[in-house]
């Protein structure tokens, strides 16, 4: 099969450059905007992420056997681009929008209107996943369509952390509903043209069909050895990033302050966030290189054990004009790494895919990449849980002008460094059991070829 063109690289490439805008400000900001802006309490904001992440991962599988069973003169995945921009707009209005209602109206309307973002986030992004397995047969070629998602996704996350503040100060206020509100609303357009593009631009190629019931289906994923595997390590990536970027916002707040100063700049959760996203830009750039080399299995150990050490590190940098050039140097170097690894995953996600065809002779495309994005929600859920629960058992207090305890200041220092390290140490370890190693893989496109797979 001929390369893919690089149009349509690009075009694939808008898609998480669309969902990274949304994801990131929902991983790095809205457990903020819940405790300080919203008015909710740490324990009431834990659980909610909680709840409506956990419907949230539940659907994906859904969505992944109603993407696999689709038919349209677009395709199974494609058309979903179209049918979903809209209302993914709209609904991420809505999460960030305080109604004028008592508490209980409150918390009533967070959990609609999250419950609502997600599964319509869902309904675009399971969809979106899938394609990757469609629009090329080539394992080496969905590693590359992978990076362009992934530097697309972290040019859009680097967008939307560096300009949100901004953007929020400029249009009503950091600290006011409509500032927040009226920030999202020029997110919200960014993406839904963006999705646009995206489905004007892709093709889908293989008919990689769904040939048994949908128990037989769920049956051959659950006898999915890698399966389990790549989710587990998926998870703990998520999980990873999502507990560093929950607390970054806090962290900043209380320890680095609202007045420092690096290079002469304002030191601001945004930049320091931003400043990772074009890192990440970089690690994507490596994936291939990397994982040529070493493998992709080697490759995400390495990179995991690195980011352990990092992250230990981060612990012992001081507040002070040195310490911020420290922190931005750990921060490039945590966020190179896991750019490497962020579109290794969606790979192998391809290869677990072409594994589960070669022993059933019936492909989930659409299934197995839904399982990404569960273990993605799954560790958003929990990391961002985990911050809000562990911040109110170190005694964090959320009013303003309350000076923190040392208990509070030190739950922050550990939110940013160790918890995150042993994460980072648990997913390399599993990682020595995957057995798709790249001899593997060519073992078993050899014998899909041998059939005669479209």
């Amino acid at each position: 099969m001929s390369g893919l063109r690089l149009r349509e690289k690009i075009g694939y490439g808008f898609g998480d450059m669309a969902s990274s805008m949304f994801w990131k400000v929902f991983s790095y900001y809205l457990p903020f905007f819940y405790s300080n802006i919203f008015g909710l309490r740490l324990d009431q904001v834990g659980l909610l992420l909680v709840v409506t992440r956990i419907w949230d991962a539940v659907s994906d599988p859904m969505m992944g056997i109603i993407a696999d069973r689709t038919r349209s003169r677009w395709g199974k995945y494609r058309p979903y681009l179209l049918w979903m921009a809209l209302p993914f707009a709209v609904c991420g209005v809505f999460l960030f929008t305080v109604p004028p209602l008592g508490p209980t109206g409150r918390l009533i309307w967070a959990y609609a209107t999250y419950i609502l973002m997600m599964t319509v986030y869902t309904g675009i992004n399971v969809p979106y996943a899938a394609m990757l397995g469609v629009m090329t047969e080539s394992s080496s070629e969905k590693t590359v369509l992978s990076s362009f998602r992934m530097f697309f996704a972290y040019g859009g996350s680097f967008l939307a952390v560096l300009c949100w503040e901004p953007f929020c100060r400029a249009l009503g206020g950091y600290d006011t509903p409509v500032g927040w509100q009226h920030a999202m609303m020029v997110v919200a357009l960014i993406a839904l043209v963006l999705f646009l593009v995206c489905f004007a631009l892709t093709r889908e190629r293989l008919n990689s069909a769904s040939t048994v019931s949908v128990g037989s289906d769920i049956k051959s994923l659950l006898r999915n050895g890698p399966w389990w595997i790549l989710i587990v390590c998926a998870l703990c990536s998520n999980l990873f990033s999502t507990v560093r970027g929950s607390t970054v916002a806090y962290y900043f707040r209380d320890i680095v302050g609202p007045d420092a100063k690096v290079f002469g700049m304002l030191f601001y959760a945004g930049l320091f966030l931003g400043v990772g996203e074009v890192s990440n830009m970089l690690g994507v750039v490596l994936a291939v290189p990397a994982s040529s080399r070493l493998g992709k299995k080697t490759t995400w150990q390495v990179a995991f054990v690195a980011l352990a050490v990092l992250s230990g590190l981060f612990f012992w940098i001081p507040a002070t004009p040195s310490g911020f050039v420290w922190m931005l140097v750990a921060q490039v170097l945590v966020s190179i790494l896991t750019g490497i690894v962020s579109p290794l995953v969606w790979s192998m996600y391809a290869d677990v895919s072409d594994y589960s065809e070669e022993r059933t002779g019936s492909a989930s495309t659409g299934l197995i990449f839904s399982s990404s994005s569960m273990a993605q929600k799954f560790g958003g859920a929990f990391g961002g849980a985990a911050v809000m629960w562990l911040l109110a058992a170190f005694g964090y207090q959320t009013a303003e002008g309350v000076t923190q305890t040392e208990e509070a200041l030190t739950g922050l220092r550990l939110l940013m460094s160790w918890i995150p390290a042993a994460i980072a140490v648990f997913s390399a370890a599993v990682m020595v059991i995957y057995p798709l190693t790249t001899r593997r893989i060519a073992a078993i496109h050899e014998s899909l070829a041998a059939r005669g797979r479209e």
